[in-house]
């Protein structure tokens, strides 16, 4: 079975990379070379592939990348590109909240990018999961550097919500399962195998990071405020809107049905702490994080390579 995966170098996309461990997978991104939507330079990467792992996305907008281009114009080409292209199947990976009526644009686009492959008449699965994370992920990535750098962490709410973390591997299972063609439904749910509250699972992956913040519950408007603010000033957020929208939400249960896996192929790996400790990164955040920073030493490092080309 010759893959192509869109998105092949980002979190997921790189790990399934990793598991096919094929000389013949195709790893399609930006940094390869190919635009989520150039229809043609798709077609050609396709070209002998008999599936495409759909793995493209972004959490937050930046420049020209953003919700509409990448998750609704990004599936369009996707979709003429495997026609084109003569692909059997496409297996996309989306969230598992997206749907029409939220007041998120990253939700939204998402569900229409769903749809998109619902009314194609390629054979798909769409595959709506939970909070995923994970070596090099911005969960456990972000909550392990904001607890070792501020001596307050804000928790989303006055009412705790839950989550099911999905540990990446069993996500990278469950994609190759649909790439299989084991998947039994055209679209179907998947989350971890462990429900908790969003502040037990930041208190368990603190213990992990060594950090001891003091925890106090603030009201979702700030924590949106924040978000914009982050997404202003910093190169990657501490937390981005749309996942400020997530941790308002709670990601425990797929919005709006969605059948869950049969239960042979549904995650088992608990939120335990041999799986946060292997996910947590090292350092913190600093003014390296910081927009204007890299801005400013991206300048002097120009300056350096212009006088040394005199």
């Amino acid at each position: 079975m010759r893959v192509a995966i869109t998105g092949g170098t980002g979190f997921v996309g790189r790990h399934l990379a990793e598991r096919l461990d094929n000389p013949d997978t195709v790893v399609i991104s930006r940094r390869t070379g190919a635009a989520i939507d150039d229809v043609d330079a798709l077609t050609a990467a396709f070209s002998g592939c008999d599936v495409v792992a759909h793995c493209a996305g972004i959490n937050r907008e930046i420049g020209d990348q953003t919700f509409q281009r990448v998750h609704v114009e990004g599936t369009r080409a996707v979709i003429e590109a495997a026609r084109r292209a003569g692909v059997q199947r496409i297996v996309m990976l989306s969230f598992l909240r997206a749907r029409p009526d939220s007041g998120s644009a990253y939700h939204r686009t998402k569900w229409a990018a769903e749809e998109l492959l619902r009314q194609s008449g390629i054979e798909h699965t769409i595959i709506k999961a939970g909070m995923i994370y994970g070596k090099g992920d911005h969960m456990v990535d972000h909550v392990t550097r904001a607890v070792r750098s501020f001596p307050v962490f804000a928790t989303v709410g006055f009412r705790e919500r839950t989550v099911r973390p999905l540990p990446v591997e069993e996500a990278v299972t469950t994609l190759i399962a649909a790439l299989e063609g084991r998947v039994p439904t055209p679209t179907v749910a998947v989350v971890g195998a462990e429900e908790l509250e969003l502040g037990a699972a930041v208190r368990r992956i603190a213990r992990m990071a060594g950090g001891y913040p003091v925890y106090v519950r603030a009201p979702i408007w700030s924590i949106r405020v924040l978000a914009q603010l982050t997404e202003w000033v910093m190169v990657v957020p501490l937390v981005a809107k749309a996942q400020a929208q997530m941790l308002a939400e709670g990601v425990s249960e797929p919005s709006p049905y969605a059948p869950w896996l049969p239960l042979e192929l549904r995650p088992k790996l608990l939120f335990d702490d041999e799986r946060i400790r292997a996910a947590v990164p090292e350092g913190r955040f600093g003014l390296e994080d910081l927009r204007v920073v890299k801005w400013w030493k991206g300048r002097l490092d120009r300056g350096r390579e212009s006088r040394r080309g005199r």
